[in-house]
């Protein structure tokens, strides 16, 4: 198992942080290095914030992106509801497609036609 000093590691890291500053107008970026693994945040600078969330564990080759809409609650502690989770996405050019793709909305998509087919299911 790889740590997160190791310069395959870095490399990965800093490509990804690197493909994604284009977004940088439109996101808070944050990246962070835990024991099993690291993940780079994305939080929307928008009224109605996203945050998604790239994770690679140090054990594997797969990345998993993960989707959440904000909620500020009364306490003002963020709650999150996941919208979309990607897992098993093994090359950068895949991942920076997934993440495009859930930038320009897949996400919302996803979790409305959940909702409209959770919403169908209940009325038959």
């Amino acid at each position: 198992m790889e740590n997160k000093f190791s310069e395959d590691i870095q490399k990965n890291v800093d490509i990804i942080l690197e493909n994604i500053q284009k977004w940088n107008k439109l996101f808070h970026i944050k990246c962070e290095f835990f024991l099993e693994g690291w993940a780079i945040f994305l939080k929307e600078k928008n009224l109605y914030p996203r945050k998604i969330v790239i994770f690679k564990p140090y054990d594997t080759i797969y990345h998993t992106i993960k989707s959440y809409e904000l909620n500020i609650s009364p306490s003002d502690i963020d709650e999150h509801e996941e919208l979309i989770a990607i897992d098993n996405i093994k090359s950068v050019s895949e991942l920076m497609r997934e993440l495009r793709e859930i930038i320009y909305g897949k996400d919302l998509f996803h979790s409305a036609q959940r909702i409209l087919e959770d919403g169908i299911k209940k009325t038959t």
